[in-house]
Parts: structure tokens; sequence; C-alpha cells
């Protein structure tokens, strides 16, 4: 064998040699990276009609009708407390709530002959939710023992559709006072009484209305400032309050409960169709179906009960 094949044979030695120590990337770098990527929230769209017909091209049963996916047994022996529940969308809550066997526990301004029939555990009235002392005093009067789900459901929208033409300063802070004030005083008495425990849930109905995000194609004009502004606030103080109860295992739903037909949206009833509005009683079973789903995991989370995808602050 001449010298020059020799050196060939140990250059392609080394080289062959060497070709063990090539760093590899690792399957798992890119798994993680796909990870990662499919953790990204998949939005709701914020184009209500076009939402709405697109459930109905794609037979969306989840969307078109929830009792094809909604069970109600869970809530059978649970102790819930609703505020509002004396008419709309909280009254709808209570008796889907009483006819699944759970225990009602209203928290109201004042009761109704509706409510009344539903033959609630605890009936606490005369709560004004923007009222401090009232509020500070609700824990009190529930007298059944702890809570596995408080609903704040009680709100305000100024009839009014309100322009810079005739802003109303005192509406808005009234409306910011109720929505997101209020469910924060009624959370606070009940969790600071012993009342929420580890494992319950707090559930804030807020709206799509508060997604500063959504405003530019929902309300590509503006308008209605304290509504709006009010629902921001809810979802702030929504998030803040998840973030300071993890530790003590309490769960926060962030929920729009979808567009429901109700006396509070009666001034938009032209577009109710269009839009895919719903009886009361489809939006409770809604609410309570993601209710059945929230998780530690997705406490926090701005929820649409219509579809169940997250909606972007």
């Amino acid at each position: 064998m001449t010298v020059f094949n020799t050196a060939f044979l140990l250059l392609l030695s080394l080289f062959s040699s060497s070709l063990a120590f090539v760093p590899v990337r690792p399957v798992l770098a890119k798994s993680s990276a796909t990870t990662i990527m499919s953790a990204s929230p998949v939005y709701s769209d914020p184009d209500q009609p076009a939402r709405f017909a697109k459930a109905k091209e794609d037979k969306n049963q989840r969307f078109l009708d929830i009792t094809t996916v909604y069970d109600p047994s869970f809530l059978k022996g649970k102790r819930v407390a609703i505020t509002g529940a004396n008419r709309g969308i909280g009254l709808a809550l209570a008796k889907e709530l009483v006819e699944a066997g759970g225990e009602l526990v209203a928290i109201v301004r004042s009761s109704s002959e509706e409510l009344e029939a539903l033959k609630p555990t605890d009936i606490v009235t005369g709560i004004d939710v923007s009222n401090d002392e009232q509020c500070e005093a609700i824990a009190s009067k529930i007298k059944g023992g702890p809570i596995d789900i408080l609903i704040n459901n009680a709100g305000y929208f100024m009839e009014e559709c309100e322009t810079l033409d005739n802003l109303n300063f005192s509406e808005q802070m009234k409306t910011i006072d109720i929505c997101a004030c209020g469910p924060l005083r009624v959370s606070a008495s009940l969790i600071k009484g012993g009342l929420i425990k580890e494992g319950s849930k707090i559930i804030m109905i807020t709206s799509q209305g508060g997604s500063v995000t959504w405003r530019t194609t929902q309300n590509p004009d503006g308008k209605d400032y304290g509504h709006h502004m009010s629902k921001a606030a809810a979802n702030m103080m929504s998030v803040l309050l998840a973030q300071e109860v993890k530790e003590k295992g309490i769960m926060v739903g962030v929920f729009h409960p979808g567009f429901n037909k109700t006396g509070m949206t009666a001034k938009y009833k032209e577009i109710w169709e269009v839009e895919g509005a719903v009886d009361a009683s489809c939006g409770a079973k809604r609410i309570f179906y993601e209710t059945g789903h929230l998780s530690m995991e997705s406490s926090g989370k701005f929820i649409n009960c219509e579809d169940g995808l997250e909606i972007p602050w």
C-alpha cells in the first residue's frame, strides 16, 4: 500500500469517527416548540353576525344547541349563590339550578313571585351591590353553610345609547360601581366570611363588551362609554381576584354569557335574530356548562360561553 493510500485511509477513519460527536438537534426541542405553539389560545370571532353564521354553516351544535353537550348532573346537591336571581338571566340560572337538584341561595335587592316559587334555601334581600355596608353583611345572613359556586350576575346597563352629545358621567360611575366593584364586594364578603373555600368557584358574568381588542370591530363608531368601561374594569378585577385567591384553591371564571334575550338587551332586539341571541334559559345552560368545566388551569381566563373559546382582553 502506498504512503498516499495509507494517509487517505487514516484521514477517512478520523473523519468517520468525528461524526459520532456531531450534535444532533433533539426531537424534544422540536416537540417543545410545537407544544408551545399549540398552547396559544384560539380566540372567538369578534364579528357577532359572522360568528353566528359560521356556527350555522359548520352545524356547530356546541354553539347552536347547548343541550347536546350540557350535563347538569354536577349541580346536584351544590350550594349556589346567585346575585340578581329575581329576574333575567339570574332568574334563568336559578331555575336551571333548582331543576338540576342544586340548592339556591338568592342574593337580591328584592324578591319576586317567580323567585319565591323556586323555594330557595336562602333568600338574602335588601342587597344593593353598590352599597358597602349591605354587601359586607351578606355572609352573616347566609345560614346554610359554605357556598360551592358564587355567580356574580347583578348588573346595570344605561338604556340610552351614550355618545359625546349625551355623556352622563354619573351614569358611567354608577355602571362601573355596580358591574365592576359590586361583584368584588359580594365575593369579598363571602370569602372573608368563610363561605368560599378551597375548591369553590366564583363566576363573573361580564361581557365581550369589556374586550378592548374587539372594540374596533364591534364598536367601529365608538359610543356606549359607561357600559364598555364597566365591563373592562370588571374583567381587570376578575383577573386580579383570580390571582389573589389561587393559593386558596378558589377558581374564578370570567364569562361572556353570550347574547341573551333579556330586558337588559331589549334595546338591541332588532338584531337579536341576525346575531344569534338566545332565550335566557339557553344562556343559563351555557353559563353552567362553562362553570362545570372551570379549573385552576382556566381560572382567570376570559371565556365566550357561546363557543367556549377565549376572548382577547
